[in-house]
């Protein structure tokens, strides 16, 4: 019967055979999932003997990660913001690049809470997750905004144009206890119906056609749509600036997922599309530009984009 520094000792050597880029790690993630234990309890027990059903498994796991495929759909969750999430090829792997968004997210939508003089009709701040693909950022938000006990003062939308996608985040919220706070459609983007909205939020694909071959082996197992920005990165982000004018309500904010080196292009864009309208560019922990923060000025109207700047 191996031990757990057997089967590590042989995971190790087939994923660094493969190529994995962290061999170790991948393999204490994968046997801790067979064996549905913490991975400290791996550094803990490393004589401890394994049963022959697990540690098929384990091998199992390990055959599927020296194709490449991802250690979250071989695991089939993915923790993120500290809520582990329902992952497979239905949607991208959440990224916690990602989290600088939620966290923006949250901060906006109470700081509009608490400042904001709150009509006695019963009016809720209204927020969008633009292609939500697993539902990270929109569960995550209303997981959040619940134990602020601030839920019942927003509505959520989830969009996304993949109806996988959608089955995907609607899982995620059940699973989270939040279904009944966010709203999902699939739709190109915004549903014409909907809107106007206080905060949109949006990861939408930004990655240039480019550089896609030059990613790790892991991201060809994701969905493609979901990742391809066009030329620049930045084509279905530009589609939905030219959106804001009418999907934003007065003061209303975007935070948009970007890229490292998209900072000055995303700019650019706003001011070409958007006259008038301010941007800023948030950067991560690491110091990179992360999430562009995009708002009307005072003054102008609902669908003054740039055709109504000009006209």
């Amino acid at each position: 019967m191996s031990t757990v520094r057997d089967l590590l000792v042989e995971g190790v050597a087939a994923l660094t055979a493969s190529g994995s880029e962290s061999p170790r790690l991948d393999a204490e993630v994968l046997l801790a999932h067979a064996l549905g234990i913490e991975r400290t309890g791996l550094i803990a027990h490393p004589g401890a003997e394994i049963g022959t059903a697990q540690a098929e498994t384990f091998r199992r796991s390990i055959a599927r990660r020296t194709t490449g495929e991802p250690v979250a759909y071989i695991r089939g969750v993915k923790e993120f913001y500290g809520i582990a999430f329902a992952t497979d090829a239905r949607a991208l792997i959440p990224r916690p690049e990602t989290e600088l968004l939620v966290e923006l997210a949250e901060r906006e939508a109470i700081d509009r809470l608490v400042g904001a003089a709150r009509p006695g009709d019963g009016a809720r701040l209204r927020i969008v997750d633009v292609g939500t693909g697993a539902g990270t950022i929109a569960v995550t938000l209303a997981v959040l905004l619940r134990r602020r006990g601030a839920a019942g003062d927003v509505t959520i939308l989830a969009t996304d144009a993949s109806a996988e996608a959608i089955a995907l985040a609607r899982e995620n919220a059940v699973g989270h206890g939040v279904a009944d706070a966010v709203d999902f459609a699939q739709a190109d983007l915004i549903p014409a119906r909907d809107g106007p909205f206080d905060l949109l939020l949006a990861n939408l694909p930004y990655v240039r056609t480019d550089a896609i071959p030059g990613l790790p082996i892991a991201a060809s197992f994701e969905p493609r749509a979901a990742l391809d920005g066009g030329s620049d990165g930045l084509d279905i982000v530009r589609r939905i600036l030219q959106r804001l004018p009418d999907a934003l309500a007065p003061g209303g904010v975007a935070l948009l997922e970007i890229g490292f080196d998209q900072g000055d292009d995303i700019r650019e864009a706003v001011e070409t599309i958007l006259p008038g309208w301010t941007s800023t560019v948030l950067k991560d922990l690491a110091g990179q530009p992360r999430v562009a923060r995009i708002a009307r000025v005072a003054g102008i109207a609902r669908g003054a984009g740039a055709e109504g700047a000009a006209a």
